[in-house]
């Protein structure tokens, strides 16, 4: 699922559910490469209490920057609204699994 500037708040920070959201670009090379593995994470947790979000920063930058994204790929891992996990650059498909178990 695609998130905005507008719906960030609604369905990130009021979630009570596990929430990753992979901050990319379209000009982003490891963006591209990670973007399958974010697909694939989506359809695998969507009956788990996780949701699997995906924010463009060109078109959303105020969301971007109030989470002082500096670096893309970069993915939040929040839980109750507040951030539990924070990883910069292209990661395995595996380590992103252990992660999220371990959180939820």
């Amino acid at each position: 699922m695609v998130i905005t500037d507008k719906n960030f708040e609604k369905e990130v920070l009021e979630s009570k559910d596990l929430v990753l959201v992979d901050f990319w670009a379209s000009w982003c090379g490891p963006c591209t490469m990670l973007a399958p593995v974010i697909k694939e994470l989506a359809d695998e947790y969507k009956k788990k209490k996780v949701k699997i979000l995906k924010l463009d920063i060109d078109k959303n930058s105020k969301t971007a920057m109030k989470f002082k994204v500096m670096s893309i790929p970069t993915i939040l891992i929040f839980k109750g609204g507040k951030i539990k996990k924070q990883l910069i650059g292209l990661q395995a498909k595996e380590e992103l699994k252990k992660i999220i178990d371990k959180l939820i």
